[in-house]
């Protein structure tokens, strides 16, 4: 696992996004966007793909596992794809794997890592690195500047005029970000408190926000809290899902403000009146007001991840099991 924090300067996080921009622009043709990667950083792809069979008319958008990508051999990757990758360390073999099979299909690769000098790094064409840790610019981690990089996909490609307003919402983030931090610290503690022996939480998103759901289901409760979890997609809820609801059963449900909001709202009515352990985090109370306001719903899943680490951190206090915590990932060969 890489150790590096602000690896990169904001001056040349904005040099090499922008000119992963102009490569995108100047591509003879895009008719795909892949979004690959593995575990959080796949979910960190999955707004993306969202927001983009949201907005293009032409360009598809497809977030696929970086290992599945790879052992597809998938044909959708071509000179007309742009791959989109990400790896934290940039050591992740799936990922980098799928980095060079895109490279041998033709298609533009573009990676995210917090490392820009790690074999992801190299194998790719462009390379956006973010910064992480407690100094970061909250602009400038993975998930904002791949909205950013997609916004521009789409005024390239599709003309839609989306990046000065893209990156005018992302700009708000060092502000929205605290409030949404410090707005969450006492609820997340008392959760802690009052979940800390608890075996099992479900999550429950759709849309935008199910890729938070997601990624607090997999990498927090599981990977990090060996806590037993599934996300549990909002629309799917009714279709199996909700027979295990019942009184003692704890959910965290989000509310996000995009399209989705009618789907994540029936399913917040059913489980909160059959369980009485719900937790229900609601992106209208986020702040998102100074924000314009066709992009809330985009930019909401950007604050469930700081609402829902509240939790992870509460949760990881309460229980006496730091988050760095692992049985296995890095400590053998698998």
């Amino acid at each position: 696992m890489s150790t590096a924090v602000l690896s990169t300067d904001i001056d040349t996080i904005e040099s090499q996004l922008s000119a992963a921009r102009t490569a995108i622009a100047e591509r003879a043709a895009v008719t795909n966007v892949i979004l690959t990667a593995c575990g959080g950083s796949y979910a960190v792809m999955l707004p993306g793909e969202y927001f983009l069979n949201t907005r293009a008319g032409a360009v598809e958008a497809h977030a696929i596992n970086a290992a599945e990508f790879t052992s597809r051999a998938s044909r959708l990757a071509g000179e007309q794809s742009v791959v989109v990758l990400c790896s934290h360390s940039g050591t992740t073999p799936e990922t980098v794997a799928a980095a060079e099979h895109a490279r041998t299909a033709g298609a533009l690769t573009v990676s995210f890592t917090n490392d820009p000098t790690s074999p992801l790094a190299q194998a790719s064409e462009f390379v956006i690195p973010y910064q992480h840790g407690p100094e970061k610019s909250e602009a400038h981690v993975a998930p904002a500047l791949l909205l950013r990089l997609l916004a521009g996909l789409l005024e390239a490609r599709e003309g839609t005029a989306l990046v000065e307003q893209v990156d005018a919402a992302v700009a708000q983030l060092p502000t929205l970000v605290p409030a949404v931090r410090d707005a969450h610290a006492g609820p997340a503690d008392k959760y802690g408190q009052d979940y800390k022996h608890e075996p099992l939480i479900y999550t429950l998103a759709a849309g935008s926000n199910y890729g938070s759901a997601y990624s607090f289901a997999i990498c927090l409760l599981q990977e990090m809290q060996w806590i037993h979890s599934a996300a549990i997609h909002a629309g799917e809820y009714f279709h199996g899902p909700f027979e295990v609801t019942d009184r003692d059963v704890p959910f965290i449900a989000l509310l996000g403000l995009d399209e989705t909001r009618g789907v994540e709202q029936r399913a917040v009515d059913f489980v909160t009146s059959h369980s009485d352990r719900v937790l229900v985090i609601d992106a209208a109370e986020f702040g998102l007001e100074v924000v314009e306001e066709s992009l809330r719903g985009i930019l909401a899943h950007l604050l469930f991840n700081v609402a829902l680490r509240a939790y992870a951190d509460a949760l990881a206090d309460h229980r006496g099991h730091p988050l760095s915590v692992r049985r296995y990932m890095w400590r053998m060969e698998y």
